[in-house]
């Protein structure tokens, strides 16, 4: 089993984007509304019964099926003796040709009781590219009732919800870690690499300005379930400043552990053994005989074993959780 080229798997959103996708990974779009591309993807859209979202491998076969099919292969034993045949883990390449309206995910505990899922959406932000100026919002800064999340929602009161929340500058190299069920905002002008958990559940607080309804916020349980998913809570600067990655071969925190990993690898390192997916960022080179270039997109199974990456190429390798790591707390 070698690594694969993943085809391009590019969706269609309620928010604009796209162009910065189209040009990284050099495919051309036929929608201003494409913002998002599914790399490896082995689950579907919420809801979907058509399959949207799944990502086929290099022959067609949809990786959520080869995998089923030699979980270990693909997965390795320490992997499939802790999550199954569950390959936990959804790479996606975002463009926020807009600014994405204030929103949040569920946890695992929330999506277990109320959608029978065994993931929540605990993600990652990558910054690819980032336009100057180009910011984030994360958290609130202070508690919030529930009661005035109601009255923003009602009054579509974006600005008021903004302010509440702390606004980071981001630039090209940099990581967050987003634990599920907090409020944020991915500000316009900006390409992310994401990881997260393989669902698609997000909560919305704002509908007005984009593709969307009201009805398509809630994932469907209304908003007297769907609120107690939000993290109230006020973050101090030092937990937000925490959820920072760092600058060396790791890029997120260690509190990401249990839900995925991130790595910078470079021409020259040998990787270990390990299921991931392989995104080029710079220069030229190759893995096991497959080239890696900017805008390059691998699965790479376990069974391939260690292998050099050669020349100058520069990538990240998405990689799902430590099955040493202790239980996700969010």
């Amino acid at each position: 089993m070698n690594p694969q080229v993943l085809p391009p798997n590019v969706l269609r959103h309620f928010y604009a984007g796209g162009p910065r996708i189209a040009a990284f990974r050099g495919v051309t779009l036929d929608s201003d509304h494409m913002p998002e591309e599914w790399i490896g993807a082995v689950n579907t859209t919420f809801g979907a019964a058509n399959g949207r979202g799944l990502s086929h491998a290099a022959d067609g076969t949809l990786v959520r099926d080869a995998i089923a099919a030699a979980p270990e292969q693909w997965l390795g034993e320490a992997h499939v003796g802790r999550y199954g045949a569950d390959a936990a883990l959804l790479t996606k390449l975002l463009d926020a040709g807009q600014r994405l309206p204030v929103h949040f995910h569920p946890g695992r505990a929330f999506a277990k009781r109320e959608l029978g899922l065994d993931h929540g959406k605990t993600e990652a932000w990558i910054i690819v590219e980032a336009e100057p100026g180009s910011t984030v919002h994360v958290g609130f800064k202070d508690d919030v009732e529930l009661d005035t999340v109601r009255d923003w929602m009602g009054r579509q009161a974006s600005e008021e919800m903004l302010a509440a929340m702390h606004e980071l500058p981001v630039r090209a190299g940099d990581a967050i870690f987003v634990p599920a069920g907090t409020p944020h905002s991915i500000g316009a002008g900006i390409l992310i690499l994401e990881l997260q958990e393989p669902t698609d559940l997000s909560i919305t607080l704002e509908w007005t300005g984009f593709q969307l309804t009201e009805d398509e916020c809630h994932l469907g349980l209304g908003w007297d379930r769907a609120l107690p998913a939000l993290d109230r809570g006020a973050w101090s600067a030092q937990r937000v400043a925490a959820l920072r990655g760092g600058a060396g071969a790791s890029l997120l925190p260690s509190a990401a552990d249990p839900y995925f990993r991130a790595e910078r690898v470079r021409g020259g390192e040998t990787l270990e053994a390990g299921f991931s997916v392989l995104l080029g960022l710079s220069g030229a080179g190759e893995l096991a005989g497959v080239p890696v270039e900017r805008g390059s997109a691998l699965l790479v199974p376990f069974a391939a074993g260690p292998m050099q990456l050669t020349g100058d190429v520069e990538a990240i390798r998405c990689r799902p959780p430590d099955p040493s790591s202790p239980e996700g707390e969010w």
